[in-house]
């Protein structure tokens, strides 16, 4: 189905979750009006769009994530755009999956 993000998951709390995954070796990020269609429609849903840039001679490889609100703003202005995450280097995956699917407060309590 054109449109529809790469990978969706559900977590614990029975939520669904759904990423865009993208790959650039600049600061343009390639989303189709598709995609881009999809990710606005469902902006109020818990969607996310991934983008790994490749090292260069002067730069480590990076990661942002953006809010598929966002999806307009990475289509046009790319990498310029301000990201929920980014990282220099291996990307923190416990951080994005908290950014993605945060643990509601009560399961964070110890039991008594």
């Amino acid at each position: 189905m054109p449109g529809v993000p790469d990978v969706c998951f559900c977590d614990e709390q029975g939520q669904f979750h759904f990423v865009e995954l993208k790959a650039s070796g600049g600061r343009a990020v390639d989303l189709s009006p598709h995609q881009v269609s999809w990710l606005s429609n469902h902006r109020r849903a818990s969607v996310w769009i991934f983008v790994r840039k490749t090292k260069t001679a002067k730069q480590p490889e990076q990661f942002f994530l953006y809010h598929g609100r966002d999806a307009m703003d990475v289509m046009f202005h790319g990498l310029d755009v301000e990201p929920v995450y980014h990282s220099e280097g291996l990307p923190d995956w416990g951080a994005i999956f908290e950014l993605i699917s945060p643990i509601p407060s009560h399961k964070m309590e110890e039991p008594d």
